[in-house]
């Protein structure tokens, strides 16, 4: 197996986690990822320190309580591929409470470091977009981007139709020059309608250093340190991927590989 895919476990442990990749795990500084999942009823506690976190809804509802905030039903959607999520956006110093829904729930967290303090913030909602045409089209959910407010955390999530490439064309943020481009770690998590699916995920940079195509599965995870990256969901088998991004400064400006820029969106 690739060092950049770790694939998540069948079952939860003792912590309810199905994957748990801190930042040191991945051999970098900001991004850190986890998945939960929680039978009915079941708590779930977590405390930021000196960290932010946003915690996403893959599916099932919950309760929250976060310092003196209440949110209810927090969730709505049975699966990653039946609408938009909800998410609650958490900063550091901050005791997180979850216990889910008489359905249980599935949740991912992704962490980055931070120091400024700010209220506890459900999302009902996540901006939807569409974008590319062909076989390049493809919806992503805008969950945590920069007309949202958090201290380095951008989250996203993308469901890429069978046999359509996304995150294309392939492009970088691995070097911080803007407003040409950020350095911005990243992480794509991954889901497929049909389990028994797969997509293939390519990571290259301009000298080939690096050139790595993952076959991806359910459940699997993929971390993005540097180059150009690009998606493709194999036919018969709709894709979803998660992104969690962190990096020294709070903007999403991506370079394209030349190569290929004729076809951005």
């Amino acid at each position: 197996m690739s060092d950049l895919r770790i694939a998540s476990q069948r079952e939860p442990d003792q912590e309810h986690r199905l994957l748990d990749v801190p930042a040191e795990r991945a051999g970098w500084k900001y991004v850190g990822f986890e998945v939960v999942r929680l039978a009915a009823g079941a708590p779930l506690a977590r405390d930021t320190g000196d960290r932010e976190a946003c915690f996403v809804w893959l599916g099932g509802t919950s309760a929250v309580l976060c310092g003196g905030a209440r949110f209810e039903d927090v969730g709505k959607r049975k699966t990653v591929f039946d609408g938009p999520p909800q998410s609650v956006h958490v900063g550091p110093r901050s005791s997180v409470h979850v216990t889910a829904g008489r359905g249980g729930a599935e949740i991912a967290i992704g962490w980055a470091p931070a120091t400024r303090s700010s209220e506890p913030r459900h999302y009902a909602d996540a901006e939807v977009v569409r974008r590319g045409d062909g076989a390049m089209g493809r919806t992503i959910h805008q969950i945590l981007m920069e007309d949202r407010q958090a201290e380095r955390l951008l989250v996203t999530e993308v469901v890429t139709p069978a046999g359509h490439w996304s995150s294309y064309p392939p492009h970088k943020h691995d070097t911080d020059d803007p407003p040409n481009e950020t350095y911005l770690e990243e992480i794509y998590y991954f889901r497929m309608r049909d389990p028994r699916g797969f997509a293939l995920q390519r990571v290259y940079t301009p000298d080939r250093s690096l050139d790595e195509s993952l076959t991806v599965r359910d459940g699997d995870l993929v971390m993005v340190p540097r180059g150009y990256h690009t998606v493709s969901a194999a036919p018969g088998y709709d894709a979803y991927y998660l992104n969690v991004m962190a990096g020294p400064r709070r903007q999403w400006l991506i370079a394209f590989d030349p190569d290929h820029e004729r076809m951005r969106w």
